[in-house]
């Protein structure tokens, strides 16, 4: 199949005011689409509106908290109004928090669920009738290698990604007799975006993002990339084939070892917990970058650090083997 030009399709992206969602939302108004923005926060979508509207393509905004399947439906509605007809969704929205599952409260695990998996679950509700009704359409979803590797200390959040990647790979069962439907999946490494900053923090968690993180207008051309050439997944950095592919022959070193790298992160004499945008929208910056711990590295500097991972990866492969 060639590639299907994207200019004046009508593209959903919930989670847009921030980060991923505002690349995706650039990414895709750099291709002529017709915009239907979603995300809870005012401020943040209205600038992301006007960053859409500054690249002369039709945009609304729409204000959305994908884990209330009556406002999805409703985005699903507003989306149709807009053009006629909904092209391609991008279920994009999504909370994280980091800390021991005891140290986190109840409601904030249980919004993590309703955000990630329930919120991906009913985009895919609203939207299938009409892709089903125009006999074609792309849904997109942005899970995360913690589909497939569980975040350390971030058990809630591993448990919607893992259920995510459930949900995908039981609705392409479900579309297989509809050709031009396609459900697909994306998952990346850990990404340079405000979503870090904007993520909850217990057990007195508290870090910046790592040097080893991925520019999130790159995986916003992914998703375009996707959204051109369909298929039914895309791992789309380095990391998350390494580290996939890692886990699934080394499951136990893999995941203690990451953990305990977390551990030597949290302070909980000094860091106050924080639930971040999980209960309320993002607050500023609602910019696409984050901060990071450090400068971000020269390609030079980021292949010595790849070989330096790589290294010290199989040397505790190998101290693992001999202790067996």
């Amino acid at each position: 199949m060639g590639n299907i030009s994207l200019k004046g399709k009508t593209v959903v992206i919930t989670g847009a005011s921030s980060g991923i969602g505002r690349a995706a939302a650039e990414a895709f108004a750099r291709r002529g689409c017709n915009m239907v923005l979603a995300a809870r926060g005012k401020e943040g979508l209205d600038e992301t509106l006007r960053l859409c509207h500054d690249l002369e393509v039709p945009a609304i905004a729409v204000l959305t908290d994908v884990s209330v399947p009556e406002q999805v439906q409703q985005l699903a509605e507003q989306a149709l109004q807009f053009n006629g007809r909904i092209d391609i969704w991008i279920n994009n929205a999504g909370v994280m928090a980091t800390g021991r599952l005891e140290d986190m409260p109840t409601t904030a695990i249980e919004q993590i669920i309703k955000t990630n998996l329930l919120g991906y679950l009913y985009g895919a509700h609203a939207v299938l009738p009409y892709f089903k009704k125009q006999n074609e359409g792309i849904l997109i979803n942005n899970i995360s290698i913690g589909g497939w590797m569980p975040a350390p200390y971030g058990t809630a959040y591993a448990a919607s990604k893992y259920g995510t990647r459930g949900m995908v790979e039981g609705l392409q069962g479900e579309v297989s007799d509809y050709p031009n439907i396609h459900i697909c999946a994306l998952y990346p490494g850990i990404q340079r975006s405000t979503g870090n900053m904007h993520s909850a923090k217990y057990s007195g968690f508290s870090t910046k993002i790592p040097p080893l993180s991925f520019d999130p207008r790159e995986l916003a051309a992914s998703m375009v990339k996707m959204a051109e050439s369909p298929r039914k997944s895309m791992f789309t950095d380095w990391s998350a084939v390494v580290f996939k592919n890692l886990y699934s022959l080394f499951p136990r070193t893999i995941i203690n070892t990451a953990s305990a790298g977390v551990r030597m992160m949290m302070d909980k004499d000094k860091t106050p917990e924080t639930n971040g945008n999980i209960m309320v929208p993002s607050a500023e910056p609602h910019r696409i970058y984050g901060e990071t711990m450090l400068p971000v590295p020269s390609r030079n500097t980021k292949k010595l650090m790849l070989a330096g991972l790589f290294t010290g990866l199989a040397l505790l492969l190998f101290n693992n083997s001999k202790g067996k």
